[in-house]
């Protein structure tokens, strides 16, 4: 993997576990050697430091850090739960995305890797225009896609990365969450086919399952 690199961290849906799985692929990568800082791209539902921002130093086991208190790692963090675009709205702001690119160039500038927490799915709205696979797209970012086994995980899987190949999107890996385990039938087999349709359609991508106790 080369140094400063840029990723991009999304979700088949809401609550799959990106939060849990950014952390996961922080700690691999610095377990290779790697310095790593996880940027949250924009929160909802909380107020102050962004709550996943909080997630992701607890499973990397290190302290707040400056970017954290100073906003660089997540700039646009909102009160209502909803939508980015809508919460954005709701609170009278909106969102630069110049600004958002220019804090991502500021910690790629001081670590080897820069993994980016989107909110929600790919098509997530950022505001009236822009959805985050818009902005994706634009940027060129490769994309970390976290999926799971519960049921209808594949149909979400494939048209998210149905849209990433037509979009020309790189795919660096799919990322398995384990948790939370309700049908070993449906979770088997969910994994089975993935894996199968990764090494068919998206051979350079990288199949990773995510530990339960992660």
């Amino acid at each position: 993997m080369k140094n400063k690199q840029i990723l991009f961290v999304s979700g088949i849906d809401t609550d799959v576990g990106k939060t849990l799985a950014t952390g996961f692929y922080a700690n691999r990568l610095t377990a290779q050697g790697l310095t790593v800082i996880t940027q949250k791209l924009v929160q909802t539902g909380c107020q102050g430091i962004a709550e996943d921002i909080q997630t992701h130093r607890k499973i990397q086991k290190i302290p707040l850090q400056q970017w954290d208190h100073n906003g660089t790692t997540c700039r646009y963090v909102f009160g209502y739960p909803c939508s980015p675009h809508l919460a954005a709205a709701w609170e009278g702001r909106q969102l630069d995305l110049e600004q958002l690119t220019a804090d991502t160039q500021t910690l790629s500038s001081h670590y080897d890797v820069v993994l980016i927490e989107g909110a929600g799915g790919l098509a997530v709205p950022l505001n009236r225009e822009i959805t985050t696979l818009d902005y994706l797209a634009r940027q060129r970012y490769p994309l970390i896609l976290v999926t799971s086994g519960k049921l209808g995980s594949i149909n979400h899987t494939l048209l998210s990365l149905e849209v990433c190949q037509r979009r020309d999107i790189p795919l660096q890996a799919v990322i398995y969450n384990q948790y939370p385990q309700i049908d070993p039938i449906i979770e088997t087999e969910t994994q089975r086919y993935l894996q199968g349709y990764l090494t068919r359609h998206f051979p350079s991508a990288e199949f990773i399952m995510m530990p339960i106790c992660e």
